[in-house]
């Protein structure tokens, strides 16, 4: 298995998503590859996120700014030139998160910051506890992603302007928690820039990985490539068609939040969407196939869950089990 680092050519985040998933596609069963990269003035949610609920859209687009959508789970996030983002694109079986965290640790460490992991997918500042890191994760039967921010000198103002975090949410980290805990790595040194963070990651990577070979974008399949970047720039991949629903269920768990949309006739669930910040886009990929078709009643709609065979899923299915469904049946 090979070592390779990329460098992102782009500042448009449909385009480098879509680099992120050709590596996903090309790279990653055989190589271990770090891709650095930046987004200019974009929110990104996560695979199974409502984009009306977690960003202001209109006044993103109004002034100049672009909605993305990406591949894996987790929450809202803003990008701008002040943040710098990472992924780990490597096979399945050479997944270690505790080694790629050591590779951020390493990296800014060498400016004097210590850091730890902490919660779902944070990297905070040892001490203060304030976040300068959201990290989310992307699997396959043979690859991982692994990718996430740093955030060198964010305009801390516009990531408040632009992100709509839902009441749920505010209601269980509190609204300071929300809004106010986080860093830019630059306040803490000003040494650190992206350029200065880039070349420490890299630095870090091969001393924990061993030495890397440069790829480049002509590495890459153009015509792919291309069909990719229409994909994520497409209104359909990122905002989505809105369903006709009957009934809305939602609740927050200590692993994330969760909306389901259900169309309803004759008493049975004929149409489903699943919104949600968790962190495994694969299990909440799976809910709404798991529920259509089965009668809106409680035990039923448990019952159906709990075929995931899956932790997260056995509490989706317990809360369904046990909450007011509010007489939308008929």
């Amino acid at each position: 298995m090979g070592n390779l680092i990329l460098m992102g050519d782009s500042t448009n985040a449909w385009h480098n998503l879509a680099v992120e998933s050709a590596l996903f596609e090309a790279q990653g069963k055989q190589n271990r590859v770090l891709y650095l990269w930046q987004n200019r003035n974009t929110v990104v949610i996560g695979r199974h996120q409502n984009a009306w609920k977690e960003c202001r859209v209109k006044l993103l687009e109004d002034e100049g700014g672009r909605l993305a959508r990406r591949s894996s789970g987790g929450g809202a996030v803003y990008h701008d030139l002040g943040n710098l983002n990472f992924s780990f694109v490597v096979p399945r079986h050479a997944y270690d998160l505790r080694r790629q965290l050591e590779v951020v640790r390493r990296a800014v460490a060498q400016f004097g910051i210590e850091a730890q992991f902490t919660g779902r997918n944070d990297l905070v500042i040892a001490g203060s506890g304030a976040k300068f890191s959201g990290n989310a994760f992307r699997f396959s039967n043979d690859v991982a992603l692994h990718h996430g921010t740093l955030m060198v000198n964010v305009a801390l103002d516009r990531l408040g302007r632009y992100l709509a975090p839902d009441d749920g949410k505010l209601k269980a980290k509190g609204i300071d928690s929300v809004r106010a805990r986080v860093a830019n790595l630059a306040g803490l040194n000003p040494e650190v820039t992206v350029s200065s963070l880039e070349q420490a990651m890299r630095q870090a990577f091969t001393a924990e990985f061993g030495p890397a070979d440069a790829l480049s974008m002509d590495d890459l399949d153009a015509v792919r490539l291309a069909a990719l970047e229409r994909e994520y720039g497409s209104w359909a991949f990122r905002l989505g068609k809105t369903l006709p629903f009957d009934a809305t269920l939602q609740r927050r768990f200590s692993w994330g939040g969760v909306t389901l949309e259900l169309g309803l006739k004759g008493g049975a669930v004929i149409s489903a969407q699943a919104y949600s910040d968790a962190m495994d886009e694969a299990m909440i990929a799976r809910l709404a196939p798991a529920l259509t078709g089965v009668r809106y009643e409680n035990q039923a709609l448990g019952a159906a869950l709990r075929k995931l065979n899956h932790p997260q899923a056995n509490e989706l299915a317990e809360w369904l089990e046990n909450t007011d469904l509010g007489g939308h049946a008929t």
